[in-house]
């Protein structure tokens, strides 16, 4: 892979664009052989120059009508194909991307995975859910309906939104701008979580302010916090850290559980 980065990092640079690396890159990442970002000794490592291949993919390929059956579109990008070999349920008109990887023992409903995204084994991406590029969700997770994970493409380097093993993401959550959600957390419906929102644990008696990442096995819902400006105080969302997934509840098998003690709408 060495050789290969060399020569996406020379193109991307400005020099002419290595047609036959960018293409090997989307192959590599299509198959699984690559990854965007990936867990090393236990934190989270951007593989930068994979991303430059996925914007020169964009810079230099070119405008194509495909069908599938009755399905017509015109795009840069073909769908995946060799689902049954792969052991990927789709359920039309689920859609995913070439160059997104998702591992066998998946199901798409009427969903989106986007280019560069990957997909763990066992994970649900239900009905209207939608994987944005580049983004990364683990195994065992489900994306309820509705939920928008967001596409991180630039800068480079920037991290991708990350969903890590286990974690259950109720109806129309929004998770977007690289955030971290850590192994088994449960997003209540309609979380949204960016950047810069204010993931604040309120179980102890003093709160604890996270932006960026959801702790590991959190339960999280949405909430409001009061600010100041000049023309009065107004309420802001943030998000509410309101218990952790117990030992008892923490098979996904359990979720259900986890869900009742915790009186969360999904």
């Amino acid at each position: 892979m060495k050789e290969l980065q060399e020569r996406i990092e020379a193109s991307f640079e400005g020099g002419e664009v290595d047609v036959a690396a960018v293409e090997a890159v989307i192959s590599a990442l299509d198959q699984g052989q690559l990854r965007v970002a990936e867990k090393v000794d236990g934190e989270w490592v951007v593989h930068g120059w994979v991303k430059q291949a996925i914007l020169l993919y964009f810079r230099t390929a070119s405008m194509n009508p495909g069908s599938y059956g009755d399905y017509a579109y015109y795009d840069k990008i073909p769908l995946k194909t060799d689902l049954v070999r792969q052991n990927v349920r789709v359920v039309p008109p689920g859609t995913i991307r070439y160059g997104a990887h998702v591992e066998p023992g998946c199901v798409i409903m009427p969903g989106y995975v986007n280019i560069g995204a990957y997909v763990g084994a066992g994970s649900m991406v239900d009905t209207w859910a939608t994987v944005g590029s580049c983004a990364q969700i683990g195994r065992g997770v489900h994306l309820s309906g509705g939920v928008g994970i967001g596409g991180v493409l630039e800068p480079p380097g920037a991290r991708p939104v990350i969903i890590e093993d286990g974690c259950f993401i109720g109806s129309r959550c929004i998770v977007v701008e690289g955030v971290l959600v850590e192994e088994r957390a449960v997003l209540g419906a309609g979380v949204t979580i960016t950047a810069s929102t204010p993931i604040i644990d309120v179980t102890g008696e003093e709160e604890v302010v996270y932006k960026g990442r959801v702790p590991a096995h959190s339960v999280v819902v949405p909430g409001v916090r009061p600010k100041s400006f000049p023309a009065g105080e107004y309420h802001l969302p943030c998000a509410l850290i309101i218990g952790k997934r117990s030992a008892k509840t923490d098979d996904k098998t359990s979720l259900n559980s986890v869900l009742r003690e915790f009186a969360l709408a999904v």
